[in-house]
């Protein structure tokens, strides 16, 4: 077996105590620029600052610059035209301001002539029937011609017959 004599080890300064710093301790100074890349001041939970190795900050994600790329036509003839599609509307706005009254005058107009048309369209028919019984060539007259027709077909393509009499 294995003998060995454990030994304690005690301290004769108060290190356990976290109050507790030695006035015969002195601390190196070290110049900022004396710290080495990967090392820098940190502040512990307790409120120390000492060194610490750190992580290196990542550097910030690159953004990929394409060469610039020549204007297609297309765009610089739609780009040209803008305006002046623009500008011919503005222009038609301004002259439809102007025509408005002109144009509410027409529609008035075009209203009548339709009311026109229409009256004519019902009058018409009317007055024809009007004068025809005033002159007794009216439908009981002993001058009317009744006119049928028979038509006869047979099958559903069959070619259709006729006869029209006259009485």
């Amino acid at each position: 077996m294995h003998s060995e004599t454990p030994y304690e080890i005690t301290p004769t300064t108060r290190y356990g105590d976290p109050h507790y710093r030695p006035a015969s301790i002195r601390q190196p100074v070290i110049l900022p620029s004396e710290i080495p890349p990967g090392i820098d001041w940190v502040t512990l939970p307790s409120g120390a600052r000492t060194l610490a190795y750190t992580h290196p900050a990542a550097p910030p994600p690159s953004i990929p610059v394409s060469p610039a790329q020549p204007i297609p036509a297309w765009a610089k003839t739609t780009a040209l035209l803008a305006p002046t599609v623009g500008g011919g509307i503005a222009a038609a706005g301004i002259g439809l301001s102007y025509a408005a009254p002109g144009l509410i005058a027409m529609s008035h107009a075009l209203w009548s002539a339709a009311a026109l048309v229409v009256a004519a369209v019902i009058a018409v028919p009317v007055l024809i029937r009007t004068a025809r019984r005033a002159t007794g060539s009216g439908s009981g007259g002993a001058g009317s011609t009744h006119i049928t027709q028979n038509i006869t077909a047979t099958g559903l393509f069959g070619r259709a017959n006729g006869t029209i009499n006259h009485h």
